[in-house]
């Protein structure tokens, strides 16, 4: 794949049991790609996920970027409500 759009984005959480839960949550998605158009690399840095995407163009870093912020989105909301019942 030639890589001609790349983003990376870091995100802070307010606790390492969130971060550690997305991580968990997260990994199987970015190791097993549903397409070629994308590769996604998820870390850890101290209390912040790295989401960095290499895409074969902005069509697709646009749409892997999206499913990715949904899911994170997503999860945190169930962990909130997890946390609160």
């Amino acid at each position: 794949m030639s890589i001609r759009a790349k983003a990376s984005i870091q995100l802070k959480f307010k606790s390492q049991r969130q971060l550690a839960s997305l991580l968990d949550a997260l990994t199987p998605e970015a190791k097993a790609p549903v397409t070629r158009r994308a590769n996604v690399r998820l870390k850890q840095k101290g209390g912040c996920l790295v989401l960095s995407v290499d895409a074969a163009d902005t069509i697709a870093l646009r749409s892997t970027l999206n499913a990715y912020l949904r899911w994170i989105n997503s999860t945190l909301n169930v962990l909130e409500i997890l946390e609160h019942s």
